[in-house]
């Protein structure tokens, strides 16, 4: 909480001084100026289902579409205040992102977990421009690369994807009562991680609602008196490691199915996925607990397996945006 306070204040502070700034070298009302504009984004995700748990990693194959609209203010030659909303498809699948043929990924490759999640975000930003104008916006420079930071607030809501019948299929399934109906489930509710099972008092599930910090670099091309085309990468570091609903240890499924919970049976199949894999000749029945099939190694609360609780989860956004500029010209006094 300390750092993100601290994050904050810098950026109030940058914004303060802009504005200061601008007084002071009377940027005057009519070169100030509004615009707003939509976005159409490529949106990934760095967390424990990546080929590494951090913001280097990509799984390309796990792109996902994210829109977007936003209004900016110009305050000063080289700086502009943003505010914008976005809805960010992320996701990821350890099938897909890791390989039984890469030694470093193989593990994640066994634990087979998956989820996509819907982010919405509010957020606003200070943008810095390399070339300023203190002209009249429709005297503004053709080319402008900029940088941009600022604080968002995001609401987020990991599902995984269920097919009746997986789980242990390969040596008979499990009975009918210990299986749920395909379809997706949202997680927070079901406490895959035992957030429900109150075996350290009150239920402590995830928040759904956190604070990001948004930053990136762009250029913007002028398209025409009124239009402009920018080209801009984001990230978001957020202080979360749920992105995915993967940070922790297992828990037995028996705790989870006796514990709390939207869905308990659920809970207990999503908790691990392992047995749902190819490793056909490793299945066994996950004991202390319902007949739900996994692999050594995975399933059970002494395999620390499952996440990494020390890396907090990351998303980006690479995509265009169409803004068009209001029109500033001041009121003239109307005569009879």
């Amino acid at each position: 909480m300390k750092n993100i306070t601290t994050l904050i204040s810098l950026f109030v502070l940058i914004l303060l001084i802009g504005v200061l700034d601008a007084e002071a070298q009377r940027f005057t009302r009519r070169q100030k100026y509004n615009s707003v504009g939509v976005s159409v984004n490529a949106s990934n995700y760095f967390g424990d289902i990546t080929p590494q748990p951090d913001f280097t990693s990509l799984a390309s194959n796990a792109t996902r579409p994210s829109v977007g609209i936003n209004f900016t203010r110009r305050l000063h030659p080289r700086v502009s205040g943003r505010v914008g909303f976005m809805w960010a498809r992320i996701a990821g699948d350890d099938a897909k992102s890791a390989s039984q043929n890469e030694a470093e990924n193989f593990g994640r490759y066994r634990r087979n977990l998956s989820f996509r999640n819907d982010v919405k975000e509010l957020s606003a930003v200070a943008i810095v421009d390399l070339f300023e104008n203190r002209r009249s916006p429709r005297l503004r420079p053709d080319f402008v690369p900029y940088a941009f930071a600022g604080v968002a607030l995001l609401h987020h809501n990991p599902k995984a994807y269920y097919e009746n019948g997986d789980h242990g299929r390969a040596v008979g399934g499990i009975a009918d009562e210990f299986d749920i109906p395909t379809g997706w489930y949202a997680l927070q509710p079901l406490g895959t991680e035992g957030q429900y099972t109150n075996a350290d008092g009150a239920p402590d599930p995830y928040k759904r609602v956190q604070i990001a910090i948004p930053f990136g670099l762009g250029v913007r091309y002028k398209l025409g008196r009124f239009w402009d085309l920018s080209l801009e990468v984001g990230w978001r570091k957020t202080f979360t490691d749920y992105l995915d609903d993967v940070s922790t240890a297992y828990v037995n499924k028996d705790a989870i199915r006796t514990g709390g919970g939207a869905n308990p049976t659920a809970a207990a199949l999503l908790s691990d996925r392992s047995g749902e894999g190819p490793f056909v000749n490793e299945y066994r029945v996950t004991p202390n607990g319902a007949p739900y099939y996994s692999i050594p190694g995975y399933g059970t609360p002494e395999n620390q397996t499952r996440g990494h609780r020390t890396d907090d989860d990351w998303y980006i956004t690479t995509g265009l945006t169409l803004s068009y500029i209001l029109n500033n010209a001041p009121r003239r006094p109307k005569f009879r």
